[in-house]
């Protein structure tokens, strides 16, 4: 894939696939499909710093999520990032939220940082930073806006925000700015290591002990998953087509 527009075919077939396969990766699909578009709608409005270079990155960034899932559905394996997630796909037993947190870990804490600096090739790391941020920005806007308008497809989730008053995240400890902070430091970190390979299989392995915690995340939270569970929708479509609804009213 070269443009934005070939990415969005790809995510496009992607959803449509897990909707027909009734596969929990279209919840993480769906809303990265309308972090696409916000970028897309960001690139033609030219609100980047440099918008051919943003296109050049949502590319990258995309594409390793993409090259993650056909090797997935191959038969292979993936990072192990990415693997967890796919495979914890499988299981009804997680949060709607667990699955999306799931694929914002391998995508930003993994993917991110490694598209960042190979966008940049030998131009200064530091000449994307704002850029980099915005993606961020986009995609802690759509999650938002997701978190706040869940309670149809999670009712007790829906209950529970209000009560946690902007730590609701602490409920699957997880937080996109803390991801985000510490992608920007891998990126530096990659962009200067000589033996990539490594570092990514160094980075990869601690990014899937994150994800580890997000599934298992400790006794209470874990009792709390399985109450907030119990209301949560079941049917894998109906819920894409909720969060559809949702992403694309946040954007």
């Amino acid at each position: 894939m070269k443009t934005i527009d070939e990415v969005l075919l790809r995510m496009d077939e992607i959803v449509a696939e897990c909707e027909q396969k009734n596969s929990r990766i279209g919840y993480f699909a769906i809303l990265y499909r309308q972090v696409t578009r916000r970028i897309k709608k960001g690139i033609e409005l030219q609100e980047f710093e440099d918008n051919l270079r943003m296109e050049r990155l949502d590319v990258l960034f995309a594409g390793r999520f993409i090259d993650a899932y056909d090797t997935w559905k191959s038969g292979q394996k993936p990072t192990k990032s990415w693997d967890i997630a796919f495979e914890a796909s499988k299981s009804s037993s997680y949060l709607v939220l667990q699955h999306l947190f799931l694929g914002i870990n391998a995508h930003i804490n993994l993917d991110l940082g490694i598209s960042a600096a190979e966008t940049m090739g030998s131009k200064p790391l530091e000449g994307i930073q704002k850029d980099f941020n915005k993606i961020n920005s986009i995609l802690a806007e759509l999650v938002d806006g997701v978190k706040t308008n869940i309670s149809k497809v999670s009712p007790i989730f829906g209950l529970l925000i209000p009560l946690a008053k902007g730590r609701d995240e602490m409920l699957l400890n997880f937080s996109i700015q803390l991801a985000r902070d510490g992608a920007w430091k891998y990126a530096g970190e990659y962009y200067a290591d000589l033996d990539r390979e490594s570092l990514i299989k160094d980075r990869d392995l601690n990014i899937s002990n994150l994800a580890n915690k997000l599934i298992r995340p400790g006794k209470f939270l874990s009792f709390l998953v399985k109450i907030i569970g119990v209301a949560e929708w079941k049917s894998v479509s109906n819920t894409m087509n909720q969060l559809d609804i949702v992403a694309h009213r946040s954007i």
